[in-house]
C-alpha cells in the first residue's frame, strides 16, 4: 500500500501534464500529492520517515523553484539530486562506519553474510548514481514529453531491473534459502 501512495504523486504529475500540457500546473499537483503522501504516512505510522522527509524537502525546493522562476530545469534536477543523495548516503555509511544501511533496513527479512550486504549496498549506490545520471541525460537531450514519460515509467522499470539483478545475484550465490549469516 505504501508503495502505491509513494508512486501516486508521479502518476498525478504525468497525468496532469499530458492532459493539460502545463508543466507548472503538473508541478503544483505533484507538490500537493507529495504533501498528501506525507500526511498519509503520518496518519498511518504516526511518524514520517527520513526518506519521505528528504524527498518532500527536495521536492519543495526544486518544485517551488520551478514554480517561482517559471523554469522547468529546476524540476529536471529533483530526481537526480534525490538519487545522488541516496547513492552518497549508502556509500558513505558503508565506507565510513561499521554499519550497512541495507542490512539495517532489510536484515530482518533476509539473512546474508556481511560481504554480500557490502556488495548489495555498493551495487544499489551505483544504481542510484546511474539513475540520477540517466535522468539528467534524458532531461537535456530529449523532449519534455519524453522526460515526463520516463519519470512515469522509467524509474519504476529501473527499480525492477535492480531488484531482478539483486535476486539473480542472491539466487546464484545460494543466499535465498540461507537462514544463518
Amino acid at each position: 500500500m505504501k508503495q502505491i501512495v509513494e508512486y501516486l504523486p508521479i502518476i498525478i504529475f504525468a497525468g496532469c501534464y499530458f492532459y493539460t500540457r502545463d508543466i507548472f500546473l503538473a508541478t503544483t499537483l505533484l507538490l500537493i500529492g507529495l504533501f498528501v503522501q506525507v500526511c498519509f504516512e503520518y496518519f498511518v505510522e504516526r511518524k514520517i520517515s527520513k526518506k519521505t522527509k528528504l524527498i518532500f524537502g527536495i521536492s519543495l525546493l526544486f518544485g517551488g523553484s520551478t514554480l517561482f522562476f517559471r523554469n522547468e530545469e529546476f524540476l529536471f534536477w529533483r530526481p537526480t539530486v534525490i538519487n545522488w543523495i541516496f547513492s552518497i548516503v549508502l556509500l558513505s555509511v558503508d565506507i565510513f562506519t561499521e554499519k550497512n544501511l541495507l542490512k539495517m533496513i532489510m536484515g530482518k527479512s533476509i539473512v546474508l553474510p556481511d560481504k554480500v550486504w557490502k556488495k548489495l549496498s555498493r551495487g544499489w549506490s551505483l544504481g542510484f548514481f546511474v539513475s540520477g545520471l540517466l535522468n539528467i541525460i534524458i532531461a537535456y537531450n530529449f523532449t519534455l514529453d519524453f522526460w515526463v514519460s520516463y519519470k512515469l515509467f522509467g524509474g519504476f522499470l529501473i527499480t525492477l531491473t535492480y531488484l531482478g539483478v539483486m535476486m539473480i545475484y542472491l539466487w546464484r550465490g545460494g543466499y535465498l534459502n540461507n537462514t544463518e549469516p
